[in-house]
């Protein structure tokens, strides 16, 4: 009897362990095509003239009948539906040594930030970005409506990149279209410097999904608000 049941529970782990690693491969094929820049001349910085290049991002708070969902793995499909993310891709790809500039148009809503390190700007060229043609350092902790965070893989041995841009929220009362999103979005630019090649992750560090303290769900989801950044 205790060789059965040791039996049926080695299955039963066995069976959890290979549905485990076959979810974790479903999310993590469900990487997007890579978005690449597109060539703007060069940029005086303070480390001399660069190669320049620009990229549009565009965060939506959720699908609509203009915008279509990210792909999404359908074991996550129900909790996923309805939750913000990034457009047009999460995967991002941009040249070695070179001034990048990235422009964001955010049309969601959002709140208080729990960490407020998260509502300053770091990683771009002055310690500034711009918010609606006005430069800024940070952003009111209280009005957060995501961020754009980029970091290292966990004990990574390539050059350094650290870069945590704060989108500010629409606010509540703002006038939306027939889709249900802001008129006019907030739209923010940051200009960062890369290095050498390397490979790297970015995310929303900005509470927007769901399950515990809303950091679940469409937070650690690639393809909807986290994603790969390349240096290429």
């Amino acid at each position: 009897m205790k060789r059965l049941l040791v039996t049926v529970l080695t299955l039963v782990l066995g069976v959890g362990l290979v549905a485990g690693v076959a979810a974790w491969q479903i999310v993590r094929g469900e990487e997007p095509p890579p978005l690449e820049v597109k060539a703007a001349g060069t940029l005086d910085t303070p480390q001399g003239e660069l190669p320049h290049y620009e990229l549009e991002m565009t965060v939506y708070p959720n699908s609509s009948p203009a915008v279509a969902p990210p792909k999404e793995p359908r074991l996550l499909a129900a909790s996923l539906s309805g939750q913000p993310f990034y457009h047009p891709s999460t995967s991002i790809r941009v040249p070695a040594n070179s001034a990048v500039t990235i422009h964001f148009r955010q049309y969601d809503g959002g709140g208080q930030i729990y960490n407020p390190f998260f509502a300053k700007v770091h990683g771009s060229i002055d310690g500034t970005m711009t918010v609606n043609g006005k430069k800024v350092t940070e952003i009111d902790q209280a009005s957060v409506g995501h961020t754009f965070t980029v970091h290292q893989y966990p004990e990574s041995g390539q050059p350094n990149l650290f870069l945590s841009v704060p989108l500010p929220m629409v606010p509540s009362n703002v006038k939306t279209d027939s889709n249900g999103y802001p008129v006019t979005p907030q739209e923010i630019s940051v200009t960062f410097i890369t290095g050498e090649a390397g490979t790297y992750v970015w995310n929303c560090e900005f509470p927007c999904g769901d399950l515990y303290q809303e950091f679940g769900g469409a937070m650690q989801t690639r393809g909807w608000m986290a994603g790969t950044f390349e240096v290429v």
